[in-house]
């Protein structure tokens, strides 16, 4: 019995494309030879034996995956959410594909209890203001939980970080009242600055008494160019003594004549 012609085509065409794997740049084929892990090939044009190798592809560029929001209580017993970004990509495709089932899945989950583990041992202050050593943290645990799947985890940030409002009433009130204190602090620094100041000018003036009454003289002055302006003060008595002196002076020179 002869064999039609177009069977065979379908053969030899299916046979070609079992065989027969392109594999782009940044992916790896892992094969596997009845059922027996063989080694991970590519880039570029792989050959398959039909039927007998199975290949599976894993891509090795950068995953960036977006971690859930998680409800997370803190060290001082309160409760935010909170969500991540983590950054990881596989540096050994066997790895990846032989010591666990799914190796994005088992990165995320990991990565879910690793910030709730985390973040509940920091208190809210650490968690608002030193997020580069949490990211730290992060990076570095989940780094040593991922290596034996050859993943390599290269970064973790935390996004976001949501509050209760009650607690940001706080937190504002918080806020407002240490900036009054500074203010007030800046404000005793300044008067403190001034009265040292002054001190040091009653002190010049006071072994110079005619520089006071100079510096009397100039404050009038000063407040005389204001237009429209009245001034009434008194003169003080010792812009007179030289006068008084001048007078006595004519008076003894009189009584010796």
């Amino acid at each position: 019995m002869q064999i039609p012609l177009i069977t065979i085509i379908v053969l030899v065409l299916f046979l070609l494309s079992s065989m027969i794997r392109v594999l782009k740049e940044y992916e790896r084929g892992v094969i596997f030879r009845l059922g027996r892990i063989i080694h991970a090939k590519g880039p570029g044009l792989i050959l398959l034996i039909p039927v007998i190798d199975k290949m599976v592809k894993v891509s090795l560029r950068t995953v960036v995956h977006d971690v859930p929001e998680q409800d997370i209580i803190t060290k001082d017993n309160v409760s935010v959410k909170v969500n991540a970004v983590v950054y990881f990509r596989v540096m050994d495709p066997t790895k990846a594909i032989v010591e666990v089932e799914d190796f994005f899945y088992a990165t995320s989950q990991l990565a879910q209890t690793t910030l709730r583990s985390i973040l509940g041992e920091s208190e809210l202050d650490e968690l608002l203001s030193n997020r580069e050593k949490i990211n730290l943290d992060l990076q570095t645990i989940l780094d040593k939980h991922t290596d034996p799947w050859g993943i390599k985890v290269s970064q973790v940030e935390i996004k976001h970080v949501d509050l209760p409002t009650e607690m940001q009433r706080a937190m504002a009130k918080q806020a407002e009242a240490e900036r009054e204190r500074r203010a007030k602090i800046i404000n005793a620094e300044g008067e403190y600055q001034a009265s040292a100041k002054l001190l040091e000018a009653g002190e010049i003036l006071t072994k110079q008494p005619i520089t006071l009454q100079l510096r009397y003289l100039q404050t009038l002055r000063e407040v005389a160019t204001e237009n429209n302006s009245t001034i009434i003060f008194p003169l003080p008595i010792d812009l007179f003594k030289p006068f008084i002196k001048l007078a006595e002076l004519a008076k003894l020179e009189e009584k010796t004549e």
